[in-house]
């Protein structure tokens, strides 16, 4: 492999990510303005009475941001896990004294799953 070639790879690689990130930001920046615009409770209403005012179209933008947020860390997730794991084998079967560093590095990737999820939960609860 050449090196343009190796380039071209990890841009490729970075603009998937970006992409993914990019999208997750959208929705839930379009929910957060969707659900930021909605009355705030009255006086002597309950927060039942008040989600029950809410817009259907509105929820419905929610959830979906929701979904999507959670569904395209997940992927993003994926991913990384499976470039930085398969990386990160090739280098514990060279050096096994790597295996902390590697599995801190496999644990970050993880953890982008987990931003989705909260970014999700926010979503949620701003909606309930």
């Amino acid at each position: 492999m050449t090196p343009t070639s190796r380039i071209s790879v990890k841009l490729a690689v970075l603009i998937r990510s970006l992409l993914i990130v990019l999208l997750m930001t959208v929705a839930a920046l379009v929910t957060w303005l969707a659900l930021a615009a909605r009355p705030a409770v009255a006086a002597g209403e309950t927060a039942a009475t008040a989600s029950a005012r809410l817009e259907p179209q509105v929820a419905g933008w929610a959830l979906l941001a929701a979904a999507l947020s959670t569904a395209l860390a997940a992927l993003g997730a994926g991913y990384a896990v499976a470039r930085v794991g398969s990386a990160a084998v090739g280098a514990i079967a060279e050096k096994p004294e790597l295996f902390g560093r590697v599995l801190v590095l496999v644990g970050l990737a993880e953890g982008i799953a987990i931003y989705g999820l909260i970014v999700s939960i926010l979503i949620l609860n701003r909606l309930g």
